[in-house]
């Protein structure tokens, strides 16, 4: 075990999205490599725009990327008196102060201030106020020094300073007695315990303003690392014009959670010219030194290759089980008599998404064969009937295996003097409703001999 210490601590406001599972997949994997302790935080603090259906959501896609977690979940709605406690002792030291001053004449300072060419920033009216006895709402006020520079090392970016002059007298308490998000995630990450704070680099100008109320609350300040933002093709803040952004959203477009961390982490990290890494791999290789500055860009067509690469090496069994929900999803919940590992056999070389497979998995698990009518014009026509009616007599009596089904198909052929695409694609249709279904023994070998024999009868009462 190391000392080290981060966390990922996400806003229930809306679901997990691609940019903030990135940044939980970095923060896991480097407390995975140095055995240090990886936490998760809620930040409900937005009580209006928090909900319950927002955690559930977030949990759940940590759940299904495989992301644990040793500490938490820890929620900052219940952590307010900590942090009230914080802000007395900020106004007991002189270091935080109430403002009163109204929204008005707030819009009124920074209108005149950009007339100016002016920073709009806040101008510090009430700094040096004497308190007062009446009622008048206020909200406090962080007193942020006037005089030097705010710098910090960033373990991706470098050495970054700020001009104190820039930095304005920020609000850590609202008028209701809520305190803000850059004044609480100071005393969270300190009283955690946290020693770097891995996130995305929207957050660097947020960063002076903390430092300064580390060192005024006397906490150690932790080592920082931003890493760069996602964006879409046209180099824009990926959004959701992009296509779906919610991680649990390609779950039910049938990405499998391995390729989600994959590509994840290839989006501004890389390890030499490789882009294939399990999670092991990712926890011996992973470091932040490898952590590229510029921005990553989301290409659809890369996690979809890599999502083909998964289903082609997937366990089958473990793909059987997925695609039984997959399956369960588009109205197919029984499976009675299909072993759906076998399923995923004859199809892991033809499916790109695991959506993809259940569809072309139907055939197997349904009653009645639902039929491609121009393949059903073209295929079940009246000569096939004799091929057909030969072809259930030897599947009647040939040892059931791969070797028995291709002698059976040998028999027919022999009996009719047809070619074998005279017989076989007749038979795909029959048996699966459509022209592009696996290869015919292995259709037959996963539908059992009932089946398949039931179906050509079908198929030939269909014909008459």
């Amino acid at each position: 075990m190391s000392d080290l210490r981060v966390r990922f601590a996400p806003s229930p406001t809306g679901y997990l999205h691609i940019g903030g599972a990135r940044t939980a997949l970095f923060n896991y994997l480097l407390a995975r490599k140095l055995g240090g302790t990886f936490i998760l935080r809620i930040e409900d603090t937005d009580v209006e725009r928090s909900t319950q259906e927002s955690v559930d959501a977030i949990l759940q896609a940590m759940d299904w990327l495989g992301l644990s977690y040793d500490e938490g979940p820890f929620y900052q709605t219940e952590r307010f008196d900590l942090y009230k406690e914080k802000v007395q002792q900020l106004l007991d030291e002189g270091k935080a102060y109430k403002c009163y001053c109204s929204a008005d004449e707030l819009d009124t300072k920074r209108e005149a201030a950009m007339a100016r060419g002016d920073k709009p920033q806040y101008d510090g009216t009430c700094r040096d106020l004497d308190p007062r006895d009446d009622d008048a709402p206020y909200v406090i006020r962080f007193k942020s020094k006037k005089e030097g520079v705010t710098s910090f090392n960033d373990r991706i970016k470098g050495t970054i300073s700020f001009n104190n002059q820039e930095l304005d007298d920020m609000i850590i308490q609202r008028t209701d007695g809520t305190p803000t998000y850059n004044f609480v995630v100071v005393i969270d990450d300190a009283e955690m315990g946290l020693t770097l704070v891995v996130r995305g680099d929207d957050h660097v100008n947020n960063t002076p303003r903390q430092i300064q109320i580390y060192e005024a609350l006397g906490y150690p300040v932790p080592e920082f690392a931003h890493v760069p933002m996602i964006l879409g093709a046209d180099k824009k803040r990926l959004s959701k014009r992009h296509g779906a952004t919610s991680v649990m959203a390609y779950r039910d477009m049938g990405y499998l959670p391995e390729a989600m961390v994959n590509y994840l982490v290839r989006l501004g990290w890389s390890f030499g010219d490789e882009e294939i890494f399990s999670m092991d791999d990712l926890i011996e290789k992973f470091t932040l030194e490898n952590v590229g500055r510029s921005a990553g860009v989301f290409n659809p067509e890369k996690l979809l290759w890599l999502n083909e690469h998964y289903i082609k090496t997937g366990d089958p069994q473990r793909l059987g089980e997925l695609l039984g929900e997959y399956l369960t999803t588009l109205g197919h919940p029984s499976t009675d008599g299909i072993d759906l590992a076998e399923v995923v056999k004859t199809l892991q070389d033809r499916s790109k998404t695991m959506v993809e497979m259940a569809e072309k998995a139907v055939f197997y698990v349904t009653e009645a064969v639902e039929f491609d009518q121009s393949a059903a014009d073209k295929f079940l026509t009246a000569e096939q009937v004799p091929v057909f009616e030969a072809l259930v007599a030897q599947l009647e009596q040939c040892s059931f295996d791969a070797e028995g089904v291709e002698a059976a198909f040998k028999t027919v052929l022999e009996q009719t003097g047809l070619k074998f695409g005279k017989v076989g694609q007749p038979t795909r249709v029959a048996l699966s409703g459509g022209t592009s279904a696996p290869g015919i023994y292995e259709v037959i070998l996963v539908l059992g001999r009932e089946r398949s024999i039931q179906r050509l009868k079908d198929a030939i009462a269909r014909i008459g």
